[in-house]
């Protein structure tokens, strides 16, 4: 390798461009950005430039030369936050990131998607992912992270893959301890803790009453009179079953009766839905999903979360604007990866970039770490996955071994 390679980033399956965004705040410079999503490229080609394409991503898409490969091909496939049929077309998507990412060969990758998806297919899409990367030569860490690990005001809980071609990258290590959620101060003890909802929320000012809320998205429409006797019924931190039974919605009765069987969803999400849920000030906020918007109360005011408090809260600037209805901007937000966790692995990406020399000797591709979880105890759905793992890639999986490389 006759120079450090320079920091170019094509970014697949872009959304509105949350990656991207951090991406460029840690010095990368993205050369082409692709998504299918009509009212996600026009928010990306607003903020972020016209390097963005609306086009459909499969094996005979045609990239630029770039030292670094991103996407999240979409998650709905995998995810529990809504449907989750076996066979999901989408889900395939993920080879077909696999196989781009193998045929044009950067010198770096990097994979982001839901939690979900280490058990979809039994790990099915772990191997679809991993194998043809590692048979390509790269050297890749797999971790089940927590974006309030690295400053983000919410408790999301992601799985990042980070490969380099014949070289060892490194791992974004976290920023922040998490708290506020079971086992979230398991990693990172010693940092200083993850910035609260109201921390993220701090400088908005009322919202308004319709759409001409400033900065974009911050408005609370009016709501009905029951709406508004649940918001008043529900304490911080309480959700829909806290409720007497009268003010319950009819929806969540139907739906409370669903189970969710280990790991391993019904044609469509079992178990009790936490309906409205009031969040608690002092703590990170729950995941910011499409449906936030209808579901979470400010901690302290009767009235759900803007779309702009939610863009907030997934470290969105103010001045990033989202195009489309109402739905669609939530979709884009609720899918993105928040900003300020991709200049996080941006810049762990640079500094490797940066300290590849001349007389590089790449070595074979392998699975260098497998942490799927930061807890002691497993389902059993993924522990089927680690299994697989395990036994395809030679890699170990030991709770307390692992817990060491979260510092």
């Amino acid at each position: 390798m006759k120079k450090a390679p320079e920091l170019t980033v094509v970014d697949l399956f872009c959304g509105a461009g949350g990656l991207s965004l951090g991406l460029r705040q840690a010095g990368f410079r993205v050369l082409t950005s692709i998504d299918h999503d009509e009212w996600a490229v026009q928010t990306y080609r607003r903020n972020l430039g016209d390097h963005v394409v609306e086009a459909d991503i499969g094996l005979d898409t045609r990239l630029p030369e770039a030292s670094v490969i991103v996407g999240g091909p979409p998650c709905q496939g995998f995810s529990s936050a809504g449907s989750r049929r076996s066979g999901d077309a989408r889900n395939t998507l993920v080879g077909v990131y696999a196989g781009l990412i193998a045929e044009r060969k950067p010198t770096a990758f990097v994979f982001e998607n839901v939690e979900g998806f280490l058990t979809g297919e039994d790990g099915a899409h772990v191997l679809e992912l991993l194998r043809p990367l590692v048979d390509a030569g790269y050297r890749i860490h797999m971790r089940k992270v927590n974006a309030a690990n690295y400053g983000v005001p919410q408790h999301r809980k992601r799985v990042l893959a980070i490969g380099g071609l014949g070289w060892d990258p490194s791992f974004p290590a976290p920023t922040h301890m998490a708290f506020g959620a079971p086992g979230a101060h398991l990693v990172a003890r010693e940092r200083p803790k993850t910035p609260t909802i109201l921390d993220g929320l701090e400088g908005l000012s009322e919202p308004a009453s319709g759409p001409e809320g400033r900065p974009q998205g911050h408005y609370a429409p009016p709501v009905s009179a029951m709406d508004l006797k649940r918001i008043r019924a529900l304490l911080p931190g309480q959700r829909m079953r806290d409720l007497p039974p009268e003010l319950q919605h009819q929806s969540y009765t139907r739906r409370a009766f669903r189970r969710v069987m280990d790991g391993t969803p019904t044609e469509r999400r079992g178990g009790a839905p936490s309906g409205i849920r009031r969040l608690k000030g002092d703590e990170p906020s729950k995941a910011i999903t499409s449906a936030s918007r209808n579901e979470f109360l400010h901690p302290v005011e009767d009235r759900f979360l803007t779309i702009r408090e939610c863009a907030r809260l997934q470290t969105f600037p103010d001045d990033f604007e989202f195009l489309g209805p109402p739905t669609a901007q939530m979709l884009h937000i609720g899918n993105a990866v928040p900003p300020a966790l991709g200049e996080v692995i941006g810049r762990g990406l640079a500094a490797d970039l940066k300290r590849i020399k001349r007389g590089f000797q790449p070595k074979p591709g392998a699975l260098l770490s497998f942490v799927p979880t930061a807890s002691q105890g497993m389902s059993p759905a993924l522990e089927r996955t680690t299994e697989l793992v395990m036994a395809t890639f030679g890699v170990r999986f030991e709770p307390k071994e692992q817990l060491q490389l979260w510092g």
